[in-house]
């Protein structure tokens, strides 16, 4: 049975919980205690160098990082990734925009208020995440405005990639007002047979109010890194 390694508030970790969940495909769970270090052990940092979550591994033992990857992997052979090139390539620009547009901004953003970190970052990042977080919404809104999903007509791994942190953008403190596509997209995700309907907040670790091992390190590198640590 596959093995998910998993962190419940981590929106990340939710993407591939709730294609399992679409897929009715069995798995088991190991928690992974982020904020307390767990993921910076010898044992977890063989299964994802990175220390990050999420992560799986197969019942052969092969082991996989990387939400995206993950999802990729997953969907390979089912409605959820289309078959074509093209098709395949869309879904992979989405995910990208993802990763780089609305996990760095939202994803972020939204780790700092929910955990009481926002007062720790410097106003010039938490100024850039937020440009940056509505100008990705505002992306999103124009071209939902032409079609159902991202890819088309048919609901993909690129719409759960981008749901996952777009759709929580008002706990970041971002208005959904003003993109009436966006909302109507996330109302027809959340109609999807499967939808899996459990966030999990940060309120629920005590731990994570405390910044991430290695974060102040990252922190003086440069913003994205601090983005990427940040956005569990």
């Amino acid at each position: 049975m596959l093995t998910l390694f998993d962190y419940l508030p981590s929106q990340n970790a939710y993407k591939v919980r709730l294609l399992l969940n679409h897929l009715g495909m069995p798995y088991r769970t190991e928690l992974v205690s982020i904020f307390q270090g767990a993921g910076q052990s010898a044992d977890y940092r063989r299964i994802n160098p990175t220390g990050t979550v999420p992560a799986i591994r197969l019942d052969d033992g092969r082991v996989l990082a990387e939400s995206n990857a993950i999802l990729i992997y997953l969907a390979d052979g089912t409605r959820y990734l289309p078959a074509d090139a093209f098709g395949r390539a869309k879904v992979q620009q989405w995910m990208s925009f993802e990763q780089e547009r609305v996990e760095m901004t939202i994803g972020a953003l939204r780790h700092w208020t929910l955990t009481g970190k926002l007062a720790r970052r410097s106003p010039d990042i938490i100024e850039s995440k937020r440009s940056g977080a509505l100008r990705a919404l505002g992306i999103l809104d124009a071209e939902l405005a032409t079609r159902p999903f991202l890819v088309g007509d048919a609901y993909t791994i690129a719409d759960i990639a981008v749901f996952a942190y777009a759709s929580r953008a008002e706990e970041a403190g971002l208005s959904l007002a003003p993109y009436p596509a966006f909302r109507a997209w996330t109302a027809r995700v959340k109609a999807q047979p499967g939808f899996l309907d459990v966030v999990h907040l940060y309120a629920e670790d005590p731990h994570s109010v405390r910044e991430l091992p290695q974060a102040v390190v990252a922190r003086t590198v440069v913003d994205t890194d601090e983005a990427r640590l940040a956005a569990v």
